[in-house]
């Protein structure tokens, strides 16, 4: 089975990490990237499928050159073979539509220079955007069966039919068998585990994982990047120009205090007394 894995880059949320200028715009190049979390589910499928039945996963990404620390930390984090990125100016300030553009183009060159490729996975949502758009409109274009909101899978070869369970929108209590034909698109959701039953298995997730932290260091090695010419993608239909997207306003997330205020008790000179006596009726009103 030959995957590809969706990932992005996202600002890193984590508290203190976010930058905003004075008009409340969140400042890129001063916020921290990371892999998107929700990626890490469609790449843990990706691995499992190819424990499982042997094959190749690549990760390929659509972003600015330091996206490649990004699929670098998804080769070591979890698993990649080797790793695309779609870089160009051109492809700057992107909406969903024109990134499913792009990655349908990529997805395209791959299969007329690389390989035929079976499986798409994709995250459920990103952290900065939250649309959960960009898995469903690449695979519009490439005009494949999609599955959403995947929480496990297998696949049968000889067949060539993905069988998953899945939830019905959403609805973590409401769960539905569905089989599609391959190649396919999947959609993970955050509720999908893998599970590695045989002996056999865990120990080839044992050496796969160990092979792929020895690529990570070195991935430059393992790293083909294209740009839109590389693509044949026309400048008006891509990036800026190419986003019927208009974003009339972002919220930015607040910052923590950098300092808080704080009293040091010594429990050995009895000063504990007086703090649980203060905080015995907010324990009251919890109880109650």
């Amino acid at each position: 089975m030959r995957s590809i894995v969706l990932t992005k880059g996202v600002p890193d949320f984590s508290e203190g990490a976010v930058s905003f200028d004075e008009d409340g715009h969140l400042e890129r190049g001063k916020t921290p990237t990371v892999m998107n979390p929700n990626d890490e589910f469609a790449l843990q499928a990706a691995l499992q499928t190819k424990v499982r039945h042997g094959g190749h996963v690549t990760g390929m990404s659509m972003g600015p050159p330091g996206y490649a620390e990004v699929l670098q930390g998804a080769m070591e984090t979890v698993y990649a073979d080797d790793s695309y990125l779609l870089s160009d100016r051109e492809l700057a300030a992107s909406d969903t539509w024109a990134t499913a553009i792009t990655l349908s183009a990529g997805l395209e060159k791959y299969q007329e220079e690389i390989a035929n490729v079976d499986l798409v996975f994709a995250g459920f949502k990103t952290a900065d955007g939250e649309t959960g758009q960009t898995g469903p409109q690449t695979c519009w274009a490439m005009d494949w069966p999609i599955v959403t909101h995947v929480i496990a899978l297998d696949i049968d070869p000889d067949e060539r039919t993905l069988r998953a369970k899945r939830l019905v929108e959403g609805d973590i209590d409401e769960v539905e068998t569905v089989e599609a034909p391959l190649p396919c698109f999947v959609v993970t959701d955050p509720e999908f585990e893998p599970t590695y039953r045989k002996a056999s298995h865990r120990l080839t997730h044992k050496e796969l994982r160990a092979e792929t932290q020895q690529r990570a260091a070195n991935h430059d090695d393992y790293l083909t990047m294209w740009d839109h010419t590389d693509l044949n993608l026309d400048p008006d239909y891509i990036g800026l120009d190419g986003s019927p997207t208009i974003v009339s306003s972002v919220d930015p997330i607040p910052k923590a205090p950098s300092e808080r205020e704080a009293t040091m008790i010594d429990p050995a000179e009895d000063e504990m007394a007086p703090v649980l006596e203060e905080l015995q009726p907010h324990a009251a009103e919890a109880g109650d």
